[in-house]
């Protein structure tokens, strides 16, 4: 299989949009990689006004949007003004880092198959919120992150990529939210990059590699293959 960090596109980079609610780290990753793999952030819009990461938009020039979800009159209203802001960037691929809403189907069924998002768990196991401390609750040795393909159903779209770590007997929450975390900003952009360029596809809700099938957990990064504390 060809390295994932190899490039084989040709011609200008695909168009990504982003979605944030809070300070923008995962949308810092993507940007400071943005000049080796395939993709160019062109729009970035937060339902939270004053949001950082709108912020790191401007920063690095590029478009930052606030749209208030609480001056709308409802959830459906509300997404349906979103497809239009997130359509006036003509994105190919739309990027879910640290959006704190739950997007209505029909949002979600505008951008099927473009869609992705980031989950700090190794999906299937640890849906929702409050990952970090479930996962210590439950004693489990492995924890990590799963970029993935959004659906209607909560976390449950195709798998992408996967990553994950031991869990060290001394980690608490904190500990463990900052190791996923830099795991993160290096699986993200990769993600990205590899759908962007065109090696990584969505087949009939399969993924596919380089044309391979991969399996439903999604490609496997090894911890060596990451720079992890």
């Amino acid at each position: 299989m060809i390295p994932l960090n190899e490039t084989l596109a040709a011609g200008p980079k695909k168009r990504v949009v982003v979605l944030l609610s809070g300070d923008g780290s995962n949308l810092q990753a993507l940007l400071d990689k943005e000049p080796d793999y395939h993709y160019q952030v062109v729009g970035v819009i937060s339902n939270v006004p004053g949001a950082y990461g709108l912020e790191r938009a401007r920063q690095h020039r590029v478009a930052a949007l606030e749209l208030d979800h609480r001056v709308f009159s409802s959830r459906t209203a509300f997404d349906q003004r979103l497809v239009v802001e997130v359509n006036r960037f003509e994105p190919d691929l739309v990027v879910l880092a640290g959006y704190m809403r739950i997007l209505s189907p029909e949002f979600v069924e505008q951008f099927a198959g473009r869609l992705i998002n980031i989950h700090p768990s190794l999906l299937p196991d640890y849906k929702g919120l409050g990952t970090y401390r479930r996962v210590l609750a439950d004693h489990k040795t492995r924890h990590g992150c799963t970029v993935h393909y959004v659906t209607p159903e909560l976390d449950s779209g195709s798998n992408i990529l996967q990553a994950s770590l031991e869990i060290k007997p001394t980690d608490n929450e904190e500990s463990l939210k900052r190791r996923v975390k830099t795991m993160e900003h290096q699986v993200y952009p990769l993600a990205v990059h590899l759908i962007t360029s065109g090696r990584l596809q969505l087949q009939k809700n399969r993924v596919a590699l380089d044309r391979q099938l991969l399996d439903p957990l999604g490609y496997q990064l090894k911890e060596d293959s990451l720079e992890l504390e």
